[in-house]
């Protein structure tokens, strides 16, 4: 079974550049048939209470997973060496796009040990400089008295827009807040949001 792993941080990102690399990939590569797993969280959040660990309950010998990159499997060099030592031990392969990279497989698992521990130090490495140049442009701006973040009442971009016929309709049909996330594919929270900052709410 060939699995395609998606994960993004927020429901603000988008899962289609993913999925599309992953499908490319595939089919350039004879992979067959994916099923998705989809998950916005983030991975700083315990790997246990993550998709991707009920996903690897029910890998089997032979599987694949295919990932955009490194990082989106954890965010530890700790973490990621966890569990690409499961998949290991089970006999998935991973393919990771970004690099060209395979994973697993009887035949290369020591040079699979060494790519996931330089990968996952390079990922963490990366991420803690793009961290401290944030913090650090941040501080000059604020030196500078500029006002950091969004002016207040700003209304911010939405996947929803353009759809605010359709929810006030559900919305006048007394169908709960969050059912009518579910038909958007966003979350309540989500929901309440646009309705509020789009004055959508008819019980006023």
């Amino acid at each position: 079974m060939t699995y395609g792993y998606i994960r993004v941080s927020t429901e603000k990102q988008d899962f289609n550049n993913q999925k599309h690399g992953i499908l490319e990939y595939a089919n350039k590569h004879n992979l067959g048939h994916i099923e998705f797993i989809e998950e916005t969280i983030s991975s700083r959040k315990k790997v246990e209470h993550r998709d991707i660990s009920r996903l690897i309950s029910n890998l089997k010998d032979g599987d694949i997973i295919i990932t955009s990159e490194l990082s989106r499997i954890g965010r530890s060099l700790m973490e990621i060496m966890s569990i690409f030592q499961n998949l290991m031990e089970i006999g998935v392969t991973v393919h990771i796009i970004k690099g060209n990279f395979i994973i697993g497989g009887d035949e290369n698992k020591i040079q699979s040990s060494v790519l996931i521990f330089a990968f996952g130090l390079a990922a963490e490495i990366e991420r803690d400089l793009i961290s401290q140049r944030t913090k650090e442009a941040l501080a000059v701006r604020k030196a500078k008295g500029i006002v950091l973040g969004r002016k207040k009442g700003a209304i911010v971009k939405s996947k929803l827009d353009g759809k605010e016929k359709d929810i006030i309709s559900l919305l006048e049909k007394k169908i709960p807040v969050a059912s009518i996330a579910k038909i958007h594919s966003v979350a309540r929270s989500t929901m309440i949001n646009f309705i509020k900052s789009r004055k959508l709410d008819i019980t006023k």
